[in-house]
């Protein structure tokens, strides 16, 4: 492999080195960090774990922290349309050079090492932004977090957002299992910050007994809502007049533990209250209950357990609807499907399921069999999400809304045909 080869052939080459997709443990990606030379950074480091909520939350800091002047490097996964989203620096996405320059040097640095294709990607990130100069590197954990590749950079601040149950074949099959493993980012030089509003035992104890400090939402810092605004409490500090942060109540409880994050590393990075209302108020996320409006309107939500589908759930219940509700729905197969459903089909009048482009797809047919189980009476089956897609758009009237979710893979793909769907 040499430098010169296009990113598509290097994603390619990184997703075959390893004989399984994911595989946990530190030691592979610690000895290849170790030949590339990567030390800790110079800046904080705010590593973001959790089951729902990270997304958001690394949002919110990487806004704020642009508001306020500094040079952010913001590492997530997975994207939605393009791997470069995954790797930012000042808000951009990386671009391809940078990528293959990141990908080469690691392959001849590997020592015939297998990484896996987070690995790979985890190690470029951190590559890019050792060079970047950045003043806070924000690190978005992919699978639990006591294991996670992220997890070799000790980060200054260990911000733990709701806990449910997911990835059980992985972290557990209860919270308490599945709060251990995230409750791994906590390092003994890490400050905790748990937005948590009832985290398992295992993450209040690993907090209590790892940290340097803790900070839990309700206890140590809290919210009020005013009207269209919020108030964020800490002690006897406060911040008045802030933008929502998103719809439903889950995305104030993110955003409290991120202020709660900024507040911790104040005399580092200073930032005053109008950044952090500008940075609140310019947060964009894609596919976290994205409003497309028109006619139809169309939702795009990465809903994919029972928990970020309550919350979608709730988000729809609250926005009124004068026609009717299309759910057009692809989902991974090593989900809880039912679960998910159950929390949707009550609001649904038809669905619309297919397949995703993804090994571990569940089947259009598949979940059109979940659906009916769960009291879905309406359901149309496709071989693909955007042949679901489309039937939803013919069969739609202006009054409609339509609700895209399930997985990253289901609203990436309908992203991908927004343009030229003229949607």
């Amino acid at each position: 492999m040499t430098s010169h080869r296009e990113l598509a052939d290097w994603l390619q080459f990184i997703g075959s080195q390893h004989h399984k997709e994911m595989e946990l443990g530190l030691a592979r990606i610690r000895q290849v960090a170790g030949h590339l030379g990567l030390e800790k950074f110079d800046c904080p480091v705010i590593t973001v774990a959790g089951t729902n909520g990270k997304g958001s939350s690394v949002a919110m800091l990487e806004s704020i922290y642009l508001a306020a002047g500094y040079r952010t490097c913001a590492y997530t996964s997975p994207h939605l349309t393009v791997f470069n989203e995954r790797i930012r620096v000042a808000g951009a996405f990386c671009s391809d050079a940078d990528l293959c320059d990141a990908f080469a040097r690691i392959d001849s640095n590997r020592s015939g090492i297998a990484l896996t294709y987070f690995e790979f990607a985890t190690l470029a990130a951190l590559l890019i932004f050792s060079e970047a100069e950045p003043d806070v590197v924000i690190l978005e954990v992919g699978l639990g977090g006591r294991l996670d590749a992220v997890n070799i950079m000790a980060p200054d601040v260990s911000l733990i957002t709701r806990v449910g149950i997911d990835h059980t074949d992985w972290l557990g099959d209860d919270r308490e299992a599945i709060g251990r493993e995230k409750a791994g980012i906590i390092h003994p030089t890490s400050m905790a910050v748990i937005s948590d509003t009832e985290p398992p035992l295992s993450v209040t104890r690993a907090a209590g007994n790892t940290a340097r400090a803790s900070f839990f939402l309700g206890p140590h810092f809290s919210y009020e809502k005013q009207d269209d605004q919020w108030h964020w409490i800490h002690g006897d500090h406060g911040i008045d007049g802030l933008p929502p942060p998103g719809t439903g109540q889950a995305q104030f409880n993110n955003a409290s533990g991120v202020l709660m994050a900024i507040a911790i590393l104040k005399d580092r990075l200073t930032v005053s209250d109008a950044d952090i209302r500008k940075g609140l108020a310019e947060m964009k996320l894609a596919g976290r209950f994205q409003v497309i409006d028109g006619e139809p309107k169309v939702i795009l939500d990465v809903a994919h357990n029972e928990d970020s589908a309550a919350l979608l759930a709730d988000n729809l219940s609250s926005e009124d609807c004068a026609g009717r509700t299309l759910a057009v729905c692809g989902m991974l197969a090593d989900k809880d499907i039912d679960a998910a459903m159950e929390k949707m089909v009550s609001l649904v009048d038809h669905w619309y399921t297919g397949g995703l482009d993804a090994a571990r797809s569940a089947s259009g047919e598949e979940l059109a069999r979940i659906l009916v189980r769960n009291g879905a009476a309406d359901v149309s089956q496709f071989n693909r999400i955007e042949s679901a897609w489309a039937a939803a758009r013919a069969d739609a009237s202006g009054d409609d809304r339509i609700v895209v979710f399930g997985s990253f893979h289901t609203v990436g793909a309908i992203i991908s045909i927004f343009p030229s769907d003229n949607a």
